[in-house]
């Protein structure tokens, strides 16, 4: 096994270039761009090796690898009272518990994570 096997390396189009572009998230920035997806892939994996190779002649630890890590499914998220208080009464409204409300909205903000980093305040009040 090569020490790149364990970072994840994602290929995926992209419409605001208007081409696929290579990423391996946790280890480098930027990417990898390209019209044709294999090669845009073979060509990321051999800047992660790259990458790998820097940072081993730097003398710098590598970056948790990214593969085969396991989740608990639980995170804590600070919102500040004034959100808190308006998913609590979103959730109450919608006759859900706040967790379970508040993961429908993450999962409906995936889908639209494309076209906006954040949803404001006022976009879940419409959720």
């Amino acid at each position: 096994m090569k020490l790149s096997d364990n970072y994840l390396k994602i290929v995926e189009w992209s419409n605001e270039d208007n081409c696929y572009v290579g990423s391996c998230p946790g280890l480098m920035l930027g990417g990898v761009h390209g019209a044709d997806e294999a090669k845009v892939y073979k060509e990321l994996c051999h800047v992660v090796e790259e990458w790998i190779q820097n940072y081993q002649e730097d003398g710098d630890k590598l970056p948790e690898a990214t593969v085969g890590r396991e989740f608990s499914g639980k995170f804590v998220v600070r919102v500040g009272a004034d959100l808190h208080r308006l998913l609590y009464l979103k959730a109450l409204g919608a006759g859900e518990s706040l967790n379970s409300f508040c993961v429908d909205v993450l999962r409906e903000g995936k889908k639209d994570s494309r076209k906006s980093k954040r949803r404001s305040p006022s976009a879940l009040a419409h959720a």
